[in-house]
């Protein structure tokens, strides 16, 4: 039950090789790409905490069960572009639940923690990319779909959209969104 379980919020001083382990194997679990081990995922992941400054440390919610990690959401601060000048949005990434104990409200449980740093006025918005079947999810908890258009002008094609997913969402729907491109300077997440 979901009212046993509570999201572990790991600071980013805390993000060891130890930690990161039964997350990246979470995510192979979850989305298993052939040649991506959890040794791979591991590297990346202390390699975004290593290059990181203090304000932009990813931050990571995390729900374990008899010492399982079996739900995890990511906040990666990022400073987009937009037509109302810079602005740093809580990137909501890598969101997931295992395939084994899906249905019990641990999606809802991170993403609602990492939506908190939002609330609590770190960062006026989180800004992330998302499919159609999940859109529903994302609005449930208050995010909106956003019509931008997205773009990487660091990218090898600095017109090309750097998210792979169908549809980008903002949270949350409040607030003077600005119109125009976003340029999120740098790949998507």
């Amino acid at each position: 039950m979901t009212d046993e379980l509570r999201v572990e919020s790991i600071a980013p001083d805390r993000f060891t090789a130890a930690e990161a382990t039964p997350i990246a194997a979470l995510l192979c679990t979850v989305w298993p790409k052939p040649g991506r081990t959890v040794e791979m995922r591991v590297a990346k992941m202390l390699d975004e905490f290593a290059s990181a400054t203090t304000e932009t440390a990813p931050r990571s919610f995390v729900v374990r069960e008899h010492g399982e990690t079996i739900a995890f959401a990511q906040m990666l601060p990022r400073t987009i572009h937009t037509s109302a000048g810079p602005i740093t949005v809580a990137g909501l990434a890598r969101v997931c639940s295992h395939p084994d104990h899906r249905g019990r409200g641990l999606g809802d449980m991170v993403v609602r923690a990492a939506f908190e740093i939002v609330d609590q006025g770190e960062f006026r918005w989180s800004l992330f990319q998302t499919s159609h079947q999940v859109q529903p999810f994302y609005e449930r908890l208050g995010a909106v779909l956003i019509d931008n258009p997205i773009v990487d002008s660091l990218g090898d094609d600095p017109q090309a959209n750097p998210f792979w997913d169908e549809i980008a969402m903002r949270y949350p729907a409040s607030g003077d969104w600005p119109r125009g491109t976003l340029d999120l300077q740098g790949p998507g997440y």
